[in-house]
């Protein structure tokens, strides 16, 4: 990313969402349309869906004239879930779509099962099929629509989440009953063993993964994917950007459009759902198809990234056991690039209540037990965004 890039890049990061007039945004990007020539666009197929996708998809988006953006783009695929602002993205999205052709599109969500335990990903006993199954319904009034094209089973980290008989049960459900074509489970952490249950599972078609350049486990996860493509599971990948900066202040800005590339590399990934706020984003997310191959310039970029901390949480739960207050740290590090990486203290407010997380949890502790294996000053991360919980929900977006 040259200076520029970057200059214009901080600049468009600075301007709230809602501050974007719709109208002036569709007129630009009309204007934008009619004036270039049609692009070329990589597709890739998603496993044994046979669904065809263009490698760039979004992220949930909160902006509905940035949909109509993604829309004029050539964007076929929108990401959001049940719970995403507490379920006003999936409203938003059910708007902003509602005259579209939805078969022209490939329509999903994302359902958390009821009584999981966040921290240690298992499921209780309280997890039921017709809980699970009354949310997924939920869901598909906001969006406005009869059934979706998949849908996930979200956030899972263990094999008991993925291979849960309530579980198991809700989703065979839903595809019998005309609600959804496709099946999928999404996972933020412990990303093989949850690809390899989902193949065990042999129901699951898709898997939305964390996937990108700062993983320090990307040997057994590539293995992971690699085994599970065989299978026939088509492959999604988020946390393309490992946070988007390596530092809270946004000085030091991740080449996003090198990341995305890097991630892309692997053609199992069948597409990417990088989160855009602006056209200066969705314009360089969408440029990755004129030249996919990284330069020099790039791979030197991505590699400076490498040895610097970063906001990326590996969630390798090495710090589990650590913490004298039993902390879910993985989490808590997750909010905090939420919070300093992407400004989405919304969601990182959202996952932080999940947690049962209060405000400033280590003023107590007279030193911090936990050792971070990327070096994290983790009780001055949790002092940081642990002061979100008590923000009224009107602040955070």
């Amino acid at each position: 990313m040259n200076k520029t890039e970057k200059k214009s890049r901080r600049h468009f990061l600075k301007v709230a969402t809602a501050g974007i007039a719709g109208a002036s945004l569709l007129k630009t990007t009309d204007s934008a349309a009619k004036s270039k020539k049609k692009e070329a666009v990589i597709y890739r197929t998603l496993g044994r869906t046979g669904i065809k996708l263009p490698i760039v998809s979004v992220g949930a988006m909160k902006d509905p004239s940035m949909v109509k953006a993604g829309l004029i783009k050539g964007i076929k695929h929108f990401d959001t879930a049940h719970v995403y602002q507490k379920g006003k993205n999936e409203t938003m999205l059910g708007e902003a779509l509602e005259d579209q052709d939805l078969s022209k599109l490939f329509t999903v969500t994302k359902i958390v099962p009821d009584d999981m335990d966040r921290k240690t990903g298992l499921i209780g006993e309280e997890c039921t099929a017709e809980n699970f199954l009354k949310m997924f319904d939920t869901s598909l009034e906001r969006l406005q629509v009869k059934s979706v094209d998949l849908l996930y089973v979200h956030a899972v980290s263990t094999k008991q989440a993925v291979l849960h008989p309530e579980v198991i049960k809700a989703v065979k459900l839903a595809k019998e009953q005309g609600k959804c074509k496709f099946l999928g489970v999404s996972t933020h952490k412990n990303e093989p063993e949850v690809i390899r249950a989902a193949i065990e599972a042999e129901i699951y078609d898709v898997v939305l993964t964390a996937y990108n350049f700062k993983q320090d486990h990307l040997p057994e996860l590539n293995m992971a994917i690699e085994e599970g493509a065989a299978k026939g599971i088509g492959f999604v990948a988020m946390k393309v950007m490992a946070g988007g900066f390596l530092d809270k202040d946004q000085t030091k800005p991740v080449n996003t459009k090198a990341a995305l590339k890097w991630a892309l590399q692997n053609e199992h990934i069948c597409t990417s759902i990088p989160s855009v706020a602006t056209i200066d984003q969705l314009e360089e997310s969408w440029s990755v198809m004129e030249k996919l191959k990284l330069n020099k310039s790039e791979e030197k970029d991505l590699e400076f990234a490498r040895e610097y901390a970063g906001l990326y949480c590996n969630a390798c739960d090495v710090c589990n056991g650590q913490c004298k207050k039993n902390l879910p740290i993985p989490e808590i590090m997750r909010s905090y690039m939420y919070t300093y990486g992407y400004r989405e203290m919304g969601k990182a407010k959202e996952l932080l209540a999940n947690m049962g997380v209060v405000n400033d949890p280590c003023s107590t502790c007279d030193s911090c037990t936990v050792s971070c294996v990327k070096q994290f000053a983790v009780a001055d991360k949790i002092k940081e965004v642990s002061r979100l919980v008590d923000v009224p929900e009107d602040f955070v977006v």
